[in-house]
């Protein structure tokens, strides 16, 4: 997510046209990316390989904030 400080046009562009589709109420809006990643690794490690990965490759740290999740769901079929 882009920091509060940095301008977010797409951000502002949304919630200017939330009114003409009938949406009320909406005063800001913040638009950002997200990745999902399956990681190897128990939780600790998982968590830890992410959150470097999200600092040196995937975020731009100089104007994005960025926070790592685990989500332990049921693994694909097929899986291990």
């Amino acid at each position: 997510m882009p920091k509060p400080e940095i301008l977010d046009p797409q951000g502002q562009a949304i919630v200017s046209a939330l009114p003409t589709l009938g949406v009320a109420g909406v005063t800001s809006v913040r638009q950002g990316k997200r990745f999902e990643l399956d990681v190897d690794g128990d939780e600790a490690v998982a968590i830890e390989r992410a959150r470097d990965l999200a600092d040196r490759l995937l975020a731009n740290p100089v104007i994005e904030d960025f926070q790592v999740r685990l989500d332990v769901g049921p693994r694909e079929a097929g899986g291990p």
